[in-house]
């Protein structure tokens, strides 16, 4: 229990060191405390999302966006107490409090329960040309180009394999023989791996209708030729807790234009703001979707995931944003491929 210690925070600390914090501990969840070790409120992965698509700064102080009302447990709680609670509310973490509401502990969800497998499927895409990676994809599919010395495909499917994912579909079109000869069945990774031919470019959302069954619980999809560390449970987790029918991760994109802006009113200068930035969300080309989603794909036609998500929303049927603020490129270009190169060890060592 005293590794709770390392993840304790002021709660003036920044967001971008509590962000830290939590990435380190690999305890997804840090604790706000005053000098005496009394627990003000707690940070998660969901509280630091919600922050970020609210526009508040990361170097902004943690209290901004800390759970002041956190559940806990105490000293005193056996453990069936306690795993009762956190099934029920759902909860992976419950901070242990004494007599005085100090911290002194910490339960994990994850340490009283052994691991899941899960059931959800997870359809790669890995059909492209990469054009834009050539003369490397004149004779090797992109997802298929070594990073770090694996192929990008398979470092995809270890990532969804650490979470507890061992259904896949793997799109295929461009040299689909170097992808299936490779992967197999998918058994040397304790995986099973079955495989999507596209005779021709159908697009992210199309080649989803070519699915031989329809999936029972909400589908992953990802693009073959991205490297992200993103955590996949809370992903879904955020997916199924929001009750929507599709969702999109989302990446944040800053835009400076180089000159002043000169705001008028009429003939006359108001304002000038020199060389202002402009803050996007972008598609980060990771979605979860609900089985009834696929409903609204055309069969064996072109149709891209945008189209399927402007659907959802003209239909009013549900779509939602999850923010990726963890590690995350798409090797879309030479220089891609290089900086993927030079950070692979670090970010993804094993």
């Amino acid at each position: 229990m005293e590794n709770f210690r390392k993840i304790l925070v002021n709660q003036e600390t920044t967001i971008r060191e509590t962000i830290r914090i939590i990435d380190q501990s690999a305890m997804q969840i840090a604790l706000a405390v005053d000098e005496q070790n009394k627990l003000l409120g707690t940070i998660t992965d969901g509280d630091i999302r919600r922050g970020i698509l609210q526009g508040i700064s990361l170097e902004g102080p943690v209290k901004s966006i800390m759970n002041r009302k956190p559940n806990v447990c105490r000293l005193d709680d056996d453990r069936e107490a306690i795993l009762s609670r956190m099934k029920l509310g759902r909860l992976h973490h419950l901070p242990v409090l004494d007599g005085a509401g100090c911290v002194v502990g910490l339960e994990m969800l994850d340490e009283l329960l052994a691991p899941v497998e899960r059931e959800n499927v997870v359809v790669l895409m890995a059909g492209g040309l990469g054009t834009r990676l050539r003369p490397l994809t004149e004779e090797c599919p992109k997802p298929m180009l070594k990073i770090g010395g694996r192929p990008i495909l398979e470092t995809i499917l270890l990532s969804f394999m650490e979470f507890g994912f061992r259904k896949f579909y793997i799109c295929v079109n461009y040299k689909a023989e170097i992808i299936t000869e490779y992967f197999g069945d998918g058994s040397r990774w304790g995986a099973e791996i079955r495989y999507v031919h596209e005779t021709r470019k159908l697009g992210t959302a199309g080649a989803l209708s070519l699915l031989p069954e329809r999936p029972a619980h909400p589908i992953f999809v990802m693009n073959g030729d991205l490297l992200t560390k993103v955590n996949f449970n809370h992903l879904l987790d955020f997916h199924v807790g929001h009750h929507v029918n599709a969702t999109m991760c989302v990446r944040e994109y800053d835009f400076q234009v180089p000159y002043g802006v000169v705001k008028i009113d009429t003939h006359k200068v108001v304002g000038i703001e020199e060389k202002p930035v402009h803050r996007f969300f972008v598609n980060a080309g990771v979605y979860v979707l609900e089985p009834k989603a696929l409903d609204l794909i055309p069969q064996d036609t072109y149709f891209d995931m945008t189209t399927l998500f402007e659907k959802l929303v003209d239909q009013d049927q549900g779509a939602a944003v999850f923010p990726v603020r963890e590690y995350w490129l798409d090797v879309g270009h030479m220089a891609d491929f290089e900086r993927a190169n030079g950070e692979f060890q670090e970010t993804f060592h094993d």
